[in-house]
């Protein structure tokens, strides 16, 4: 049993479709699936020759007569029912008035380089700054190197910074290109070899650039790093990049950021954190400490009582928000620290402390609930 599918399914269209249905039917599958649509995808490859083969046979009367009476054994050479039509051979038929289906590919798909103006490629490159210019912004140089218009020709390529129209492409920095083929005949447009799309060459080149145009040079870039801005985000400075080509504008410069660690400080979000550590006595009587900001030292009371792992907010401390009005907030947080090795006067003290707390004797260790250990 033939594993061919049939050809009126291949096509979509029904057993009665008019000549004309047929045409219409594989001028839509031969736009989609030409190789010059689908670079190498030999799945659409396939559908393609698949299809030229069912329109092959369909569109001609006798063929399509044949088939009708003995499907795809009609064409089986070592088939006892076959017309005698043999197989196919994709070299030897040709498509008459189809030549428009191709020239749809030179003139929609054919040309894969592209015919008009074409943007610069986009530059990147990385800049790191400290956590306080992250914060409040700054402003840096950076260098790259990139193709700038070469001062000598004033870019033009030329030693009398003149050019001429292409002859091969006539100015217009493309040509078409008819090709015959096993399936027809269609039309490819192309970037012209001789002037390279630019439309114009030069008859005596520039001996700086060798007639480009453009020379590759370091250039410093001002660049403003806007207040607020975080590890990992990107600056985009449009027109920086590489210059474009026929006419194209220039691409963009991307800087990515990298913000140093703070000695003190750490970001989440617009807001910076900070650890402080007390001892316990300020714990518990209260104090009045300084602490580091962005903006420098400030005062924050600690109240009495306070207890290991408090936050306090210092409102407004924060990041400046990137773009926005506003800022973040600082937060400490607040460990206590409590004494390793304390003498027996001290041990006295803190026992005597303990006693007045908890009402119990300050004779011996005792735990919690007044129990000696």
């Amino acid at each position: 049993m033939s594993t061919k599918r049939d050809y009126y399914e291949v096509l979509g269209v029904s057993r009665d479709a008019s000549t004309d249905e047929i045409k219409k039917a594989y001028r839509k599958l031969a736009k989609k699936y030409h190789p010059d649509v689908n670079p190498d995808n030999k799945e659409a490859e396939a559908k393609f020759k698949e299809a030229t083969e069912a329109y092959e046979v369909l569109s001609d009367s006798e063929k399509r007569a044949q088939y009708d009476r003995f499907g795809h054994a009609a064409f089986d050479p070592n088939s006892a029912t076959g017309g005698g039509f043999g197989g196919f051979d994709f070299g030897g038929f040709g498509f008459g008035g189809l030549d428009d289906i191709f020239d749809f590919f030179g003139t929609g798909f054919g040309s894969r380089q592209s015919r008009g103006p074409v943007k610069g490629a986009d530059i990147r490159t990385t800049m790191t700054i400290t956590f306080e210019e992250a914060a409040f912004g700054t402003e840096k140089d950076v260098s790259v190197n990139k193709y700038v218009s070469c001062s000598t020709c004033e870019g033009t390529g030329s030693k009398s910074k003149s050019t001429s129209s292409c002859t091969n492409c006539g100015g217009s920095g493309q040509v078409r290109v008819k090709q015959a083929t096993p399936f027809g005949s269609f039309v490819n447009v192309r970037t012209c070899d001789k002037c390279g799309g630019t439309g114009k060459t030069v008859t005596d080149p520039c001996t700086v650039c060798s007639g480009n145009g453009k020379v590759r040079k370091n250039v410093t870039i001002k660049v403003k790093v806007p207040a607020g801005i975080d590890h990992g985000q990107a600056i985009s400075m449009s027109g920086q990049g590489e210059p474009g080509s026929k006419g194209g504008p220039p691409g963009d410069l991307i800087i990515s950021i990298r913000v140093q660690r703070h000695k003190l400080l750490r970001r989440e979000g617009f807001d910076v954190y900070l650890d402080v550590t007390i001892d316990m006595i300020q714990a518990a009587l209260g104090d009045v400490i300084v602490v580091d900001t962005l903006d420098g030292k400030v005062e924050l009371t600690i109240p009495e009582g306070t207890q290991p792992g408090v936050s306090f907010k210092l409102k407004g401390k924060g990041i400046p928000k990137l773009h926005s009005s506003g800022r973040g907030d600082q937060i400490v947080r607040v460990s206590v620290a409590i004494p390793k090795k304390l003498n027996e006067t001290q041990k006295d003290l803190l026992r005597q402390l303990q006693a007045s707390i908890t009402g119990n004797s300050s004779n011996g260790r005792r735990s919690f609930f007044g129990r000696k250990k």
